[in-house]
């Protein structure tokens, strides 16, 4: 991702995606663009021609709150696009500090308490960086993500996008591609110098055309809450819902969390998958007391 590219290429899709009957204008016509044109956009964030025409190439940098927010409101950006864009307007973020020190102490490895907090847990947990490594999870998240976890240092991405299991995996591949690549979009904005993300990023455009595919959409995604469903393995389809807590004390760290609605079939296969996982474990550690 380099600025100018970014920022032009950013605020032409969302220019594209919002059509002129949205906004109130009319539309049809000998039009030769999809979606809005610049001039108005302009009109309808308050600004010049000139001066948003500057925006969209890229000199985007010095721009004030006020206009950006004005412009996201004019090309209907939800509040992660509208994040993204004030981030390509600072180009480094206001917190580098704090995310140099967070991707230090992945180097150093996780807190002995939070590994605490997760194995206190009874539903599936996992702990990811920016660039989805699965940098910790307890016992349920690991057998959750079973697949994800045969390679030495588990991906989320490299997973959804490199692997072949990934398609039978998620039910919804085509849905966990785009968001993915969203999120990393996403993730590049908010940490530019960040060269792991951007290692992750050139390795998948090189060796995934449907990376490439869901990568040209321009989209912006944050994981926040929602439902998945997942063919596991073991237990079959399970429909759980997620939520996503950031760790202030280890920026750019998250805690995913997973559990099933009350009562329901997911639920008691995740039951199941906690019993052959506890049941696992106690065998592996019985096997290797006899060992030693």
């Amino acid at each position: 991702m380099t600025g100018t590219n970014e920022v032009r290429d950013f605020l032409m899709a969302r220019r594209a995606a919002v059509t002129p009957e949205q906004v109130g204008m009319p539309g049809g016509g000998d039009r030769r663009v999809s979606g809005l044109r610049r001039e108005e956009v302009a009109l309808l964030a308050g600004v010049s021609l000139d001066y948003y025409t500057r925006l969209e190439r890229g000199r985007i940098q010095g721009a004030s709150d006020a206009v950006l927010d004005a412009i996201a409101r004019a090309l209907h950006m939800t509040d992660v696009e509208r994040a993204h864009l004030h981030d390509l307007a600072r180009g480094t973020p206001t917190n580098a500090a704090a995310r140099a020190h967070a991707r230090s102490a992945e180097h150093r490895g996780l807190r002995e308490s939070v590994q605490r907090v997760l194995d206190s847990m009874t539903v599936p947990a996992v702990v990811y960086n920016a660039q989805q490594d699965l940098v910790a999870s307890n016992l349920l998240g690991r057998a959750l993500f079973a697949p994800h976890f045969d390679n030495d240092r588990p991906n989320l991405a490299r997973f959804i996008f490199l692997d072949s299991r990934a398609r039978d995996y998620y039910v919804d591949w085509p849905l966990a591609c785009s968001l993915t690549a969203a999120m990393l979009r996403y993730q590049a904005g908010r940490d530019p110098l960040n060269a792991d993300i951007t290692a992750l990023i050139g390795e998948l455009a090189t060796r995934s055309a449907r990376f490439r595919h869901d990568w040209a959409d321009r989209d912006v995604h944050e994981h926040r809450t929602g439902t998945k469903v997942y063919r596991h393995p073991e237990v079959g389809e399970l429909e759980l819902t997620y939520d996503v807590f950031e760790m202030p004390g280890d920026p750019g760290l998250s805690i995913g969390t997973y559990t099933a609605a009350p009562a329901s079939s997911s639920g008691d296969k995740l039951a199941l998958l906690a019993s052959t996982a506890a049941t696992a474990q106690v065998e592996a550690a019985r096997r290797a007391g006899e060992e030693s």
